[in-house]
């Protein structure tokens, strides 16, 4: 299977404050991106899971080692990757229609084109009817529906998603992960997907992969055997539960170290 996304021995390294503290987010971090698959990270805060899509994204460039796309290294915003974010980041001023247009009229796309691509995707997020509704006026899983026809709209190769429905309720989120896998079968998009919730990744990767407390490295990878077509009753399955808790074995251990090192930061300044 051909790789899309790639890391070749990735570390990445900030300077914090006035006194310019170093801090690893990332270190020798190697992995790959397959075609059309739909990867998950997961890991325990400060891990570096978003520093990772900030990169593939072109946002941030690595202190050493190598982010390729396609085997090309990302050395600038990279468009053929969108990126979704946590908060919907919405025009309030534009409807519906004018947000997911935004980006193809900046690309020149002519009027009427313009309009049949927007009305695509909006069709594809179920938003059929709200075309001319602002974003106030509209529920979080209905923004951020609109933030994916967007990003949909202007054809990235990849979409890059940082806990996209963390600030959603519970049902809803279930609802928007439901409607995500559809619009990813439709729309044959690669998905690199963070997420702290355990059973959000199960319903929606294919792998993942689990990286260990900061700094950032990779644990493990998952391979995902749940079947396709997945819905949220599958939850209740003993296959579910037995991914569910080796993957918990995983990350807890992570989790752990995480919330140590913090305890022995705090002392340190004590």
């Amino acid at each position: 299977m051909t790789a899309i996304l790639s890391t070749e021995q990735v570390t990445k390294v900030f300077s914090i404050g006035r006194r310019n503290r170093q801090v690893v987010a990332v270190r020798d971090l190697s992995f790959e991106v397959v075609e059309g698959e739909f990867l998950c990270l997961i890991g325990a805060s400060g891990c570096g899971k978003s520093t990772m899509l900030n990169m593939f994204a072109g946002f941030i460039q690595p202190s050493s080692g190598r982010v390729l796309l396609r085997g090309t290294p990302i050395t600038r915003i990279e468009p053929r990757c969108g990126m979704v974010f946590q908060s919907y980041a919405l025009f309030p001023w534009k409807t519906v229609r004018g947000n997911v247009e935004f980006g193809l009229k900046m690309k020149g796309v002519r009027g009427g084109e313009r309009r049949r691509i927007a009305e695509r995707y909006i069709e594809m997020v179920k938003l059929k009817g709200f075309e001319n509704h602002y974003p106030i006026e509209l529920s979080g899983g209905m923004q951020q529906r609109v933030t994916l026809a967007r990003i949909l709209a202007a054809d990235p190769e990849v979409l890059l998603m940082d806990e996209p429905f963390a600030a959603l309720d519970a049902m809803t989120r279930q609802v928007m992960q439901e409607e995500l896998l559809r619009i990813q079968e439709q729309s044959r998009k690669t998905v690199v997907f963070i997420t702290h919730n355990i059973d959000e990744a199960l319903i929606l990767a294919d792998r993942i992969l689990v990286m260990s407390a900061r700094p950032g490295r990779v644990k493990a990878i998952v391979q995902n055997t749940l079947p396709r077509p997945r819905h949220v009753s599958i939850q209740l399955s003993p296959e579910f539960a037995a991914l569910k808790g080796e993957i918990w074995g995983l990350v807890e251990e992570e989790v752990r170290k995480h919330i140590e090192a913090d305890q022995y930061a705090m002392s340190m300044r004590g």
